[in-house]
């Protein structure tokens, strides 16, 4: 066994405890104390809320807009990456192992993005196709 996959299985080791930590109950209440605390409430208030359907609900809506301003601001930053990614890649000081990750890192977000333009294009084909068996069934 070499060095380096000594040091790879106590790398995966490491983050799956630190998995587990971060979902214990300990580290899930301090996290539900942090978010009580911030909003000027006891912990015990809090999971009560979070017991009750219609906070749940706009309690996942707050989070689900947060979560798109986080993704527009990464969005908003992709041309940048793209301009570092290609950059990486035709520095002739740049390592070949950084160029190799650069670009796969370049095929991979591609191949995605067309992925995702295809799955788009058939989600609106069914849902033009639904709509007009929904309007012939009506007549």
């Amino acid at each position: 066994m070499t060095a380096g996959n000594r040091r790879g299985r106590a790398t995966a080791r490491n983050a799956n405890a630190r998995r587990r930590r971060r979902s214990s109950p300990s580290s899930l209440r301090s996290n539900i104390e942090e978010a009580a605390r911030s909003i000027g409430i006891g912990w015990a208030t809090l999971l009560r809320w979070l017991k009750d359907p219609d906070f749940d609900t706009a309690y996942r809506e707050a989070r689900r807009a947060a979560f798109r301003q986080s993704v527009a601001r990464l969005q908003q930053a992709s041309g940048a990456a793209v301009t570092t990614l290609l950059t990486l890649m035709i520095d002739p000081t740049t390592p070949p192992s950084t160029k190799a990750r650069a670009a796969d890192s370049m095929l991979d977000h591609s191949a995605k993005a067309i992925e995702l333009e295809d799955i788009e294009a058939r989600v609106s084909e069914l849902e033009r196709a639904a709509e007009a068996s929904k309007q012939y069934s009506q007549r």
